[in-house]
């Protein structure tokens, strides 16, 4: 396989993990809204942080089996580490985007006709979105190099 095909479907792979890993987020993070009633600000912010965490545990095992292949069993925990330091700052990503999404760019957008429900996944998505690019040249790179 060519090497660009080859980074394709590794991409391809990944988003489609991502899709799943993101269904995780969104299911934890609509989970403890829902719960605690909080849909703003820090507890929001909190909340977000939690539930990508979930998202993240099924990324590894995924990304290591499915996108990128890495059979090997060598410097396992070096390699879940670095993992995890990417994943972190990833997160920062996610949760900085949707915190300031739903406490900030909702109100200057002005749509109140969207439920604070609704912000509460569009600021997920967006999350999502900007730490897309990061995680996965990340994990290429660095994790399953």
């Amino acid at each position: 396989m060519a090497p660009g095909a080859k980074n394709i479907k590794q991409f391809i792979s990944f988003a489609l993990i991502g899709v799943l890993n993101t269904f995780v987020d969104l299911l934890v993070l609509n989970i403890e809204t829902v719960i605690t009633g909080m849909k703003t600000g820090t507890p929001y912010a909190l909340q977000k942080g939690i539930s990508f965490l979930f998202g993240v545990a099924c990324s590894y095992y995924f990304n290591k089996r499915w996108a990128f292949k890495d059979k090997s069993t060598e410097r396992q925990g070096v390699k879940f580490s670095i993992f995890m330091i990417i994943s972190v700052v990833g997160a920062l990503i996610n949760v900085a985007v949707a915190a300031v999404s739903v406490t900030y760019l909702r109100p200057i957008l002005n749509y109140e006709v969207l439920s604070a429900q609704v912000w509460v996944n569009i600021g997920a998505l967006l999350g999502t979105a900007a730490a897309l690019a990061w995680n996965f040249l990340g994990y290429k790179f660095f994790v399953f190099k």
